[in-house]
């Protein structure tokens, strides 16, 4: 009898067999093993240990002997290619299924997932829905995570909606956690009032889905439908009050109000963290609260988070908006570290209160004696400290240097402070040919720095020009730009041009903005 055909699979037997015991692998009951059983159970095996790349030779000696293997074996190939995050093979062997089946798909989108692969996540997802496959609680839960992940807004779309109408289509049970999934989804896509819909009809409100969903309703502003959340929370925690006060803390308007749910999460006993002190500060900050801000620093002083680099820089950034640049210095001095924000916070507030020598010699300092890369909001705030002290030669020093010794390409922000500091030095031509050799057309904030540099030095003909363009890109978004020009035709007594000009304002309903401040609020922690 010719048993060559059957030499492949012996040798593949021994083969397999050998890769996970050390001894003779014969004993008396191997001979009846199923050829793919064995290789389920070494790939197993593999699966299971800490070396599961040693398993994929396995796969190479598969594909030497012609054989076949079953859904089963496919499936574990693909999980062993996940374990050894080798996503290409694991793909290559997904689309090789013949029958592809709910699991498959779980590993898969898995796998995704944990590497953060968002596009080829999302394009997988998009089959699996339209495959008709229905969805498991498991399935949907990971889908929905998914969609909060970030990446490319168009390709995730209406994911959340899609996945919550195949669940309704379905038998699957709609438990807390899909529904607390469903609702994080929605709120990070900007669908709050379908995360709404969810919450309402949950029988029992869990604190992940009120804060949840307090986030949203702070993001887009309903301010009064997160203040109705926040009250019918009963479990409320750390997490749900810093929404509440990140979220008013962003608004000049609601600025106050962080400050009194800040006292009240302290009445209930719960300990501010880090998020929380930054809300606060920054709520200071926003108010110019100088005295408040002063008595967070001295309630921040007592916690561990005192040594945290993120809110040091916060106190020296609410110090110097209230002008308190001496107070802001010795924060930054007591500082356990610095990093580079907490160079550029100080740096910032020197050169916004009218000190550019300090502020450009810490500048100096940071690179020269700490070598700390200074990053695009530094040179930013080092060329408007230039601006404001007249420096022109030092600003165009800096501004070369961006690209020529730390490959950082210059934005908008930065051409419109070299048009403010060669405005400023009432070198309007020199401003004017700068503005034309941008390599990109100048935004408004670029036209506006030339126009409010043409009123300073009553160049009227210029600030027609720059006004005209700045027009052109936001007619009705910057009413600064009409009453610059409006004040540059007064100063040369141009009445007529003046007076028209203000009838086109009061016909687009303009008008300036007033200021104001919390200084001195009489609020006590």
């Amino acid at each position: 009898m010719n048993t060559g055909i059957f030499r492949p699979f012996s040798s593949s037997r021994y083969f397999y067999t050998s890769l996970i015991t050390p001894h003779p692998p014969f004993s008396q009951n191997h001979h009846f093993v199923p050829l793919s059983t064995l290789l389920s159970n070494t790939l197993q095996h593999y699966i299971n240990s800490d070396t599961p790349s040693h398993g994929q030779k396995i796969h190479s000696h598969i594909l030497k002997t012609g054989f076949v293997p079953n859904t089963n074996i496919s499936i574990k190939l693909l999980i062993l290619y996940l374990k050894c995050n080798c996503l290409r093979y694991a793909r290559q062997m997904f689309d090789s299924l013949r029958d592809r089946t709910l699991s498959s798909y779980n590993y898969m989108i898995n796998g995704y997932l944990k590497q953060g692969q968002v596009e080829e996540l999302l394009g997988l997802v998009h089959r699996l829905l339209v495959s008709g496959e229905k969805l498991n609680g498991f399935t949907s839960s990971m889908i929905l995570k998914a969609s909060t992940s970030g990446g490319n807004v168009a390709m995730i779309g209406d994911l959340g909606r899609m996945v919550h109408t195949q669940i309704l289509k379905s038998d699957v049970e709609i438990d807390d956690v899909l529904c607390t999934a469903l609702v994080d989804s929605y709120v990070k896509n900007g669908r709050v009032a379908y995360a709404r819909t969810v919450f309402d009809v949950m029988s029992e409100k869990n604190v992940i889905c009120s804060t949840s969903l307090i986030f949203g309703y702070m993001n887009q502003g309903s301010f009064n439908d997160a203040e109705c959340i926040f009250r019918k929370t009963l479990d409320k925690d750390v997490v749900t009050f810093n929404a509440m006060i990140e979220g008013y803390s962003k608004t000049f308007e609601y600025a106050m109000r962080s400050l009194e749910v800040y006292i009240e999460m302290q009445r209930f006993n719960f300990r501010p963290n880090v998020s929380t002190f930054a809300s606060i500060i920054g709520a200071c900050s926003m108010l110019a609260a100088f005295e408040i801000g002063q008595q967070v620093q001295t309630q921040l002083m007592k916690t561990p988070c005192y040594a945290d680099i993120k809110l040091g820089s916060a106190l020296i950034d609410m110090y110097s908006k209230c002008g308190r640049v001496t107070e802001a210095r010795r924060v930054f001095d007591h500082m356990f570290e610095k990093n580079v924000f907490s160079w550029t916070s100080m740096i910032d507030g020197y050169g916004k209160n009218g000190f550019p020598d300090e502020a450009l010699d810490l500048f100096r300092r940071m690179q020269k004696e700490y070598c700390i890369v200074p990053n695009n909001v530094t040179f930013l705030s080092a060329l408007s400290a230039c601006a404001h002290a007249g420096l022109v030669e030092k600003g165009w020093e800096i501004f070369q240097s961006m690209e020529n010794e730390y490959l950082i390409k210059p934005g908008m922000e930065h051409y419109a402070c070299m048009v403010d500091l060669l405005g400023r030095a009432g070198r309007l031509n020199q401003a004017w040919e700068f503005v034309m050799m941008m390599p990109e057309s100048p935004n408004s904030d670029v036209w506006a720095a030339l126009l409010s540099s043409c009123r300073l030095h009553g160049n009227i003909e210029m600030a027609k020009l720059a006004a005209s363009e700045l027009f052109k890109l936001n007619a009705e978004g910057r009413p600064g730009a009409y009453v610059a020009l409006s004040n540059t035709l007064a100063a040369a007594e141009k009445w007529d041009s003046v007076t028209e000009l203000r009838e086109i304002m009061k016909e687009r309903g303009m008008s300036k903005d007033v200021g104001c401040s919390w200084v001195g609020a009489d609020v006590v922690f």
